[in-house]
């Protein structure tokens, strides 16, 4: 169950924004057809995965496989990362909605299960953001709204003007950010916001843009994905001394587990105190393959205490 509300979506989602960036489209299908085999609904996709790639191929798919009753599928607007720095965010309501209606299109879909509000947006009254999510919801395009990359306080003066008037019935229900034990800002006010508010979270990037499957250590390889510009400006803000420290202790963890780090971390990750989901990203077949065996694990406690305590 996320938060409070009806819906309902598998512990661990997957994240498609590999789709269009070296994830090619028969790829896609054969990951998109062992997740949902595997029992996965929830699907994560955004207009900002490979500038809409990501939604097209999706849509592709989901045109050529019927499996669309089946997912819940969770997109977002508000974010061009195309435009310039400082345009790249718009969360007016003419956005917002254009957007949507764009998103609908790639997808083939008439509706989407989840559409979230992709960052804050200081230019945009919180009370236009939340009515537009509510008039999508009236208007059967959306089954429920949510919030992406959003703080506790940001979250918390959004879900209280979604609960004004006619949006009483229609609050936010999920907020979505990056979590990881390199990354534990949620920790802070995020997840004590949706625990007070009744509202669920969905963990993204709970292998810190790959370096949590200790691949990478304190560089990153010249043969590796990450090398290119792009990925290695992502992946280089994780390679410091605390994440060293923390990829050391979760490989020895795993390998006392006889697991890869990548499941030792994901496990972590989902069976964290508030987390409802947590979005994989798979490149591949086989790295889906192997992150489903989260699935089938529980951490000791001991192992779990200790990442803790190492990753504060």
């Amino acid at each position: 169950m996320v938060g409070t509300s009806g819906l309902r979506v598998t512990r661990i989602g997957l994240g498609t924004s590999t789709w269009g960036m070296g994830t090619e489209l028969t790829e896609a299908g054969t990951i998109l057809q062992e997740f949902t085999g595997a029992g996965g609904t929830l699907i994560d996709v955004s207009p900002t995965y490979a500038n809409g790639t990501a939604e097209e191929m999706l849509g592709e798919l989901l045109r050529a496989h019927s499996a669309r009753p089946d997912l819940v599928i969770s997109s977002s607007a508000g974010v061009n990362p195309g435009l310039p720095i400082g345009q790249r965010v718009d969360c007016s309501r003419r956005s917002l909605i254009a957007q949507l209606d764009t998103t609908l299109a790639s997808l083939g879909t008439d509706y989407l299960d989840l559409w979230s509000v992709g960052y804050w947006d200081d230019r945009t009254p919180p009370h236009e953001v939340a009515d537009t999510l509510d008039y999508a919801v009236r208007t059967g395009r959306v089954r429920y709204a949510g919030v992406r990359g959003y703080s506790g306080w940001q979250l918390a003066v959004t879900h209280a003007s979604s609960n004004h008037a006619a949006a009483a019935a229609r609050p936010i229900v999920v907020a979505q950010s990056e979590y990881s034990l390199l990354v534990r800002r949620p920790e802070e006010e995020l997840l004590p916001a949706t625990r007070h508010l009744g509202v669920g979270f969905f963990a993204g990037a709970p292998l810190g843009q790959g370096v949590l499957t200790a691949k990478y250590r304190s560089e990153i390889p010249r043969d590796s994905r990450a090398a290119s510009s792009q990925r290695d400006a992502e992946v280089q803000g994780y390679l410091d001394g605390r994440s060293h420290t923390i990829v050391d202790a979760l490989d020895t963890a795993a390998r006392g587990l006889g697991l890869s780090p990548a499941v030792t971390a994901t496990t972590w990750v989902r069976d964290r105190p508030g987390v409802t989901s947590v979005i994989v990203g798979a490149r591949t077949p086989a790295q889906l393959q192997q992150l489903l065996k989260a699935e089938e694990v529980v951490l000791p406690l001991p192992i779990t205490k200790a990442l803790e305590d190492v990753s504060l």
